[in-house]
């Protein structure tokens, strides 16, 4: 079994299409969508990992 793990800089207010149109890309299956959440100066998500099974 093979994995891939990519990073997907991401705005959660503009790039829901953007995300959309990548995981309908991926040839693998999605195990986990992993945010990266930073505290200052307040909460939000700058990337995502997305583990895709090949």
């Amino acid at each position: 079994m093979k994995y891939q793990v990519h990073r997907f800089d991401i705005s959660m207010t503009r790039d829901q299409r953007k995300l959309e149109q990548f995981l309908n890309e991926l040839k693998g299956e999605v195990v986990a969508i992993i945010p990266n959440v930073t505290p200052f100066p307040a909460n939000f998500v700058n990337f995502v990992l997305i583990v895709e099974k090949l």
